[in-house]
């Protein structure tokens, strides 16, 4: 990469450190941050073994203990379930509807680094990633989780996470698979960046350093909290004391606009910036070698987006359905605007277009699946499209990166949007769904719809725009180095020989057709 390019990421990431540095006060300022309804439980509960003897009776005058809550099994097959639709959504739908949009030569490469991604990422997050995400990471626990469970020590078939609801816990080996999904799916949409061109042993890499430098402490920052149950009628300035760095500002993000969009498109600009443009790039087509394969994986991944949103909520009850109908509606909205805007100024509507759309409203309503009314959504799916279209041609032509098959242009871009809006369709008076306030929930189990915090626009916006601008600048820092790392080790970018060829046979050799 040549050094203005380096020298303009840099600048671009200090100056999103320093935007943000000022706007990172107390997150108490008006009061304690709101306890976000939909933040990633990380304290664990483990049921109580049966005693093997009747233990004596208790002081007249003591308390009985309440028993520890047990999992219920609706929601535990419901994110079972889930677990497997965000699965469904890589491979193989992302696999397709990245397939589908490179040339024939490269398809089965595309495939490949797909499932490549996935399978390694399913094996570090059980070594080490869902311990660095979800648990307690002593002094440094605002920034990353601990050590305590390494390979996945101590979580057994007894232990349980809390979720949302005071007294509502899953199975522990349920969450870990859940979010498990979300670590690979991450890491596989910023292969969109950096198709047809890049190494399959930098994508090895890719697989295992950059979750580790990136990923888990976002995930961190983002989800990591006590729980309803552990949070209820708790000081909610105490419960943010322990909470990650970005949910004790209060910013709100439901199933991972931040975590997984935001982060995931800005890496795959910065390695679109280290690899360089295609061959011919600009000066000669490359269209999709199949938009009916995109369609098709575009469908799949609107299907399982619904494990991916509506899993989210850990429970199966009506914030489920809200998050279920959210991604229905602003996944429409933004496909019909995408075609719409497309057939107004360049008189064509397109198929890419159309599946462009529907992943770009998928992208904008998971921060705010579960915080937005119906319209919100609806609204955010008819705004997100135009705005894409526009990083996805005049400003990328403008600025000559070549950000293959548009990750940052939509990911990046539509999560920045779902994640400053969620902020206002999460406004009660606009029909959204407000946000919870456990620490005025009592510890025996208040629903928690009547547990709402007053909500101020102002100050839930601009706890949006701080985590995006962190986000971004997380991100940038954190991949740039992965990339530089990865450069030295193996190199990136394949031999012009190899990219002419094409990498199904110079680098796998197979080809995904035989005609």
């Amino acid at each position: 990469m040549k050094p203005t390019f380096l020298g303009r990421l840099a600048a671009l990431t200090a100056i999103a450190v320093l935007a943000g540095a000022p706007l990172a006060a107390p997150a108490f300022a008006q009061e304690a941050a709101p306890a976000a309804v939909a933040a990633a439980p990380a304290v664990e509960t483990t049921a109580a073994p049966a005693p093997a003897e009747a233990a004596p009776a208790a002081p007249a005058a003591a308390e009985e203990a309440a028993p520890a809550p047990q999992p219920n099994k609706g929601d535990t097959t419901w994110m079972l379930v889930s677990s497997l639709l965000v699965l469904l959504m890589i491979i193989p739908g992302l696999a397709l509807f990245y397939g589908g949009l490179v040339r024939q030569k490269n398809m089965l490469s595309m495939l490949m680094q797909i499932s490549t991604v996935t399978v390694v990422g399913v094996i570090t997050w059980c070594l080490w990633g869902y311990t660095l995400s979800f648990t307690d990471g002593g002094s440094a626990n605002k920034w990353i989780g601990g050590l305590s469970k390494l390979f996945l020590n101590g979580v057994g078939v007894t232990n349980n996470v809390e979720t949302f609801s005071v007294g509502v816990v899953i199975p522990e080996l349920t969450f870990v698979a859940f979010q498990m999904t979300f670590a690979c799916i991450t890491a596989a949409l910023v292969l969109g960046g950096l198709a047809e061109r890049i190494k399959f042993s930098a994508t090895l890499l890719f697989a295992v350093i950059w979750p580790i430098v990136v990923y888990y402490p976002m995930a961190h920052m983002v989800w990591l909290w006590a729980g309803a149950t552990s949070g209820a009628g708790v000081p909610a300035a105490d419960t943010a004391a322990g909470a990650g760095l970005l949910w004790g500002w209060g910013a709100i993000d439901f199933a991972g606009g931040t975590v997984v969009h935001i982060n995931a498109g800005i890496a795959a600009l910065v390695g679109a910036i280290f690899l360089g443009k295609r061959s011919g790039y600009q000066k000669e087509p490359m269209p999709p070698h199949s938009l009916t394969l995109t369609l098709v994986g575009a469908g799949l991944l609107w299907v399982g987006w619904f494990g991916f949103n509506a899993g989210s909520n850990l429970e199966a009850n009506g914030y489920a359905a809200l998050a279920m109908i959210n991604t229905f509606l602003a996944t429409a909205a933004a496909g019909f605007s995408w075609t719409l805007t497309e057939w107004i100024t360049r008189k064509k509507a397109s198929m890419l277009g159309m599946a462009s759309g529907m992943v770009a409203g998928l992208v904008a309503v998971t921060p705010a699946a579960g915080f937005a009314g119906p319209m919100g959504a609806l609204i955010l799916g008819l705004i997100v499209s135009p705005i894409c279209i526009i990083f996805c041609s005049a400003v990328k032509n403008a600025l000559k990166y070549d950000d293959s098959l548009d990750a940052f242009g939509i990911h990046a871009i539509g999560g920045i949007v779902g994640a400053i809006g969620t902020g206002l369709v999460v406004n009660p008076a606009w029909g959204g769904q407000g946000i919870v306030d456990y620490s005025t929930c009592g510890a025996g189990g208040v629903d928690i719809a009547t547990c709402q915090s007053a909500y101020d626009l102002s100050f839930q916006v601009m706890a949006q725009l701080k985590a995006v601008l962190f986000t971004i600048a997380w991100s940038g820092i954190g991949s740039t180095v992965v990339f530089f790392v990865i450069k030295m080790i193996t190199g990136l970018r394949v031999s012009p020989e190899t990219e002419e060829e094409g990498l199904d046979i110079s680098e796998h050799g197979e080809r995904a057709y035989h005609s």
